[in-house]
């Protein structure tokens, strides 16, 4: 017979504890409550998945080179949003122009790694962990959650989106939860195959696939209660004392998240069912909602794929950006009316560039160098570091060559803005890049 205690260690045990409920115990309601709406600096990145094309996104248009490389797929000088004499950006990406004029935008170039790898798996793996030698098992973000400040039960970093978690967020010490932006919340506990905690959303009244029977589903939820009810743990039990305050968290966090949800405020209102600008819009609309009311949490991650472009890149290529782009443009927009853009940093990242020639599908295949965006009040705006040059001699084996390691990236963002100890995080010291501005 599988008792209750047995469930909770087997469940406990390379399994994760999904937990939205429409009943929080009072305790914890009058914890979440209490808390007070944070003020802290957020973090906010964006995964391009698929080997977002640097070239055609920061297009260096002055350069004959890229015409030459590119004869059929190359953007035309009329039609870049024009960031200097040199450079512009694709034209899908025109909302960009304001937080450009308004010096919100940095545009980094040339970032990569040394010894590239050409694998998606691979090098998504060296981006997310912040290791070129992969043998690192958590993620960077994950390790820095360990060390940022958040209001007692908060929950230190978030992801929304519909996949598993990332790896980046992976090796925190409180657990992370996935927010599932599309459906209504409630009450949902399931097994995973990951090691950490996640939220998930289902059907108002249903379960979610996979959940198990009603009698499992029951029997999960009356544990997470009986846990939260219990005393203490000792202090030498260090399994206990995790699961516990995960499950403190997640409960506090989920009244939150519902208040949020809730809300029809025509300036603060949760779009669930998707808009024309794809499901990065409504998901970061979620994440600027849950800024606005005091969340407390201090990293978000989120992703937009198709930029795996190998063929008819063009015109696919543009509306991602656009998606993106617009995306970003509204959420900030958001942010100024609620009144905390000033606390929000977002950063863009994909695992790698293309190559510099276009092939024969009118397309492009997987390269090593290119491009990323961080934007917000809080960054210097404009354009980090030289374009890469597009010289046979100076390519990396037909790819463009990275001058900026990409973890400078984050160790300016881990220890500037989330106050972060950056080598502690990233194993070693890495100059910062000038991307925000001084306090």
């Amino acid at each position: 017979m599988l008792t209750r205690r047995r469930f909770l260690e087997r469940t406990l045990q390379g399994s994760s504890l999904v937990a939205l409920g429409p009943t929080v115990p009072g305790f914890l309601a009058s914890t979440a409550a209490a808390a007070e709406p944070g003020k802290d600096n957020v973090l906010v990145v964006v995964e391009m998945t698929g080997g977002n094309d640097g070239l055609n996104t920061v297009v260096p248009y002055a350069d004959d080179l890229y015409y030459a490389a590119r004869p059929t797929i190359g953007i035309a000088k009329d039609q870049v949003v024009r960031v200097d004499d040199h450079i512009g950006l694709n034209p899908g990406m025109r909302s960009f122009d304001k937080l450009l004029s308004d010096g919100r935008l940095a545009i980094v170039q040339g970032v990569g790694y040394p010894n590239p790898d050409r694998s998606h798996f691979e090098s998504m793996d060296v981006w997310q962990s912040a290791d070129p030698k992969r043998q690192a098992g958590s993620g960077w973000l994950g390790r820095s959650l360990n060390s940022v400040r958040v209001s007692a039960g908060q929950i230190p970093g978030v992801h929304v989106g519909t996949q598993t978690l990332p790896l980046a967020l992976r090796g925190s010490a409180t657990g992370v939860p996935t927010i599932h932006p599309s459906k209504p919340y409630d009450l949902d506990l399931a097994l995973q195959r990951n090691n950490n905690y996640a939220v998930m959303a289902t059907p108002a009244g249903g379960r979610s696939k996979g959940a198990g029977t009603n009698k499992e589903h029951d029997a999960r939820r009356a544990l997470i209660e009986d846990l939260a009810k219990l005393a203490p743990a000792p202090a030498n039990d260090n399994l206990r004392q995790f699961v516990r305050r995960t499950s403190l968290q997640t409960y506090a966090a989920i009244e939150d998240l519902r208040n949020i949800t809730r809300n029809d405020s025509p300036n603060n209102q949760v779009r669930f069912r998707g808009n024309a600008n794809g499901e990065l819009a409504s998901e970061l609309n979620l994440v600027a909602s849950m800024i606005a009311a005091g969340f407390g949490t201090r990293v978000f991650y989120l992703s937009i794929g198709g930029f795996d472009t190998h063929a008819n890149q063009l015109q696919e290529h543009q509306q991602r950006l656009q998606q993106l782009a617009d995306a970003i443009t509204n959420f900030f927009s958001q942010l100024d009316r609620s009144g905390h853009s000033k606390r929000v940093v977002l950063m863009t990242f994909s695992e790698f560039g293309r190559r510099v020639r276009e092939n024969g599908s009118k397309g492009t295949d997987h390269g090593a160098g290119s491009c990323l965006f961080v934007a917000g009040p809080g960054v210097k705006g404009g354009v980090v570091g030289a374009h890469p040059s597009l010289a046979t001699d100076q390519l990396d084996a037909g790819d463009l060559r990275h001058h900026t390691d990409f973890r400078r990236v984050y160790a300016s963002l881990l220890g500037t803005w989330l106050g972060c100890d950056s080598a502690a995080v990233l194993g070693e010291s890495f100059e910062p890049l000038p991307l925000l501005k001084e306090s």
